[in-house]
C-alpha cells in the first residue's frame, strides 16, 4: 500500500483502542461518517464524502465501506479496508438500504448499532434516511464522540506530522512578515504563503484562512473581497498547516506604520494570557482551566469585553471545512489533559468600539512537563 502514511501496527493500535470503546459501551459495532474517522482507522483518503458513504466497523474490528464508484479505486490503494462496496448513482438510489444489507451481511439485525451522527458528511436530510431504513432492523445511538475520544491523545508517529505541520507554519510566518508591506494585497500574502505549505510537502488546511487588513482586521472568520495594506494598518492572521491532514495553526498581527499604544497594551495582555495558559497545559489540568487561566488575564486588564468565549481547541486530523475538534476551549469544559494531545490556543482581542485588534496562537502538544510548542509565534508586535 503506497498511499499509506502509517504501519500496519499503528492502525492495529488505533483499532484495538475502537473495539475496546465499543465493548465499553456495549455496542456491536459503529457507522461512521466523519472522514477524519475513516483515516484514522484505515487510512482512507477522499474529499467524495460531500456525497453519501459511510464505513462500518464491529466488535471484531473488521471494516466495511460503502462509497461511489467515483472512490472505488481511490478508496482501494489508500486504505486497508478489505471489503468495499459501491452504491451506484441514479434516479431511485437508496445508498441507506445497500448500508442496511451491508449491516445485515455483519449480524447487525437485532444489535445495538452506533453512529457517529456529528459528521459534515451525515446531513439533516441523510440522517433521517438513514433513520429510516434502519428502523426495526437494529437499535441505534449516537457514536458521534467514540472514536474523536480514540484518537484524541495521539501516538509518537502522529506527533511527528503535527510538528511537520508546525515547521510549515513557522516557514509561512516568515513568507507573512516579509510581503506583509503598504500597497500590496492581504490575497497576495496569502497566496505567497499557501506556496510555502506547498513546498514544504503540506496540504491544503481544512478551511480557508482569516485574513484582513483595515476595518476588516476584527473579523475572525475568511471573507470574500480583498483589502490593499495601508501605511498604517492592522493585518490579521490565522493561518493553519496540514500535513498529512494533521494541523498546527497560528494567530497574529502585523502592524505597519506606528504602533498605536493601544495594540502594545493589547498585545502585552494576549501574550500573557498565551504563556498562562500553556503554564497549565500540563497532564491533569482541565480544558475549562484554560479557558479561565485566559480570561482571568483579560479581566485584570480590562479587555474582557473585547475577548471571544472560548480561547483555542484540540488539532489533529481534519478534513474541510474546519480544522477546528473538539473539545473546545470554553468555561468548564471537564477535558482532562493527557500527554500526546495536542492544543492550538489562541487569544483575541476586537475591539469594535476602536477598530483595534491583536491575537497571538500557537500550537503545542501537552508532555509530561512543560507543554512542546510545535510552532513559534514572537513574544513581541511584529511591524513591519
Amino acid at each position: 500500500m503506497t498511499n499509506l502514511h502509517f504501519s500496519l501496527s499503528e492502525y492495529e493500535r488505533r483499532m484495538n483502542a475502537t473495539v475496546d470503546a465499543l465493548i465499553r459501551k456495549g455496542m456491536h459495532g459503529v457507522v461512521l461518517f466523519r472522514q477524519e474517522s475513516m483515516y484514522y482507522l484505515s487510512g482512507y483518503d477522499t474529499s467524495g464524502y460531500t456525497m453519501f458513504q459511510a464505513m462500518y466497523v464491529d466488535i471484531d474490528g473488521r471494516m466495511a465501506l460503502l462509497t461511489r464508484s467515483a472512490d472505488r479505486i481511490q478508496s482501494r490503494v489508500t486504505s486497508i479496508i478489505p471489503d468495499i462496496r459501491i452504491w451506484l448513482d441514479h434516479e431511485e438510489a437508496s445508498p441507506t438500504t445497500e448500508l442496511r444489507e451491508m449491516l445485515r451481511d455483519y449480524n447487525c439485525d437485532s444489535q445495538t448499532i452506533g453512529v457517529e451522527y456529528h459528521a459534515y458528511g451525515l446531513t439533516g436530510q441523510r440522517a433521517i434516511a438513514v433513520n429510516a431504513a434502519l428502523e426495526g432492523f437494529c437499535t441505534l445511538i449516537d457514536a458521534s464522540d467514540l472514536v474523536r475520544l480514540v484518537r484524541l491523545v495521539k501516538s509518537a508517529p502522529e506527533l511527528d506530522y503535527v510538528r511537520k505541520a508546525g515547521e510549515l507554519c513557522d516557514a509561512m510566518l516568515d513568507v507573512s512578515i516579509k510581503h506583509t508591506r503598504p500597497g500590496n494585497t492581504v490575497k497576495s500574502v496569502y497566496g505567497d504563503m499557501m506556496q510555502a505549505v506547498m513546498r514544504g510537502g503540506g496540504d491544503p488546511s481544512a478551511s480557508r484562512w482569516p485574513m484582513g487588513a483595515g476595518e476588516s482586521a476584527v473579523f475572525c472568520r475568511y471573507h470574500t473581497g480583498d483589502e490593499i495594506i495601508q501605511e498604517n494598518d492592522q493585518i490579521i492572521f490565522e493561518p493553519a498547516a496540514a500535513y498529512r491532514h494533521y494541523h498546527a495553526c497560528m494567530m497574529y498581527n502585523i502592524v505597519t506604520g506606528q504602533v498605536n499604544p493601544r495594540h502594545r497594551a493589547m498585545y502585552e495582555s494576549c501574550a500573557e494570557a498565551l504563556e498562562s495558559c500553556q503554564d497549565l497545559l500540563r497532564p491533569g489540568y482541565t480544558v475549562g482551566e484554560l479557558y479561565a487561566a485566559h480570561a482571568n488575564v483579560f479581566e485584570r486588564r480590562g479587555y474582557a469585553d473585547a475577548a471571544l468565549a472560548a480561547c483555542g481547541y484540540s488539532v489533529g486530523i481534519s478534513y474541510p471545512p474546519t480544522w477546528m475538534d473538539w473539545p473546545m476551549i470554553w468555561p468548564n469544559n471537564p477535558q482532562v489533559l493527557e500527554p500526546g494531545m495536542v492544543f492550538f490556543l489562541h487569544m483575541i482581542l476586537l475591539d469594535d468600539r476602536t477598530g483595534v485588534s491583536m491575537c497571538l496562537g500557537e500550537t503545542a502538544i501537552v508532555t509530561e512537563a512543560d507543554c512542546e510548542r510545535v510552532n513559534h509565534m514572537p513574544r513581541r508586535i511584529i511591524q513591519a
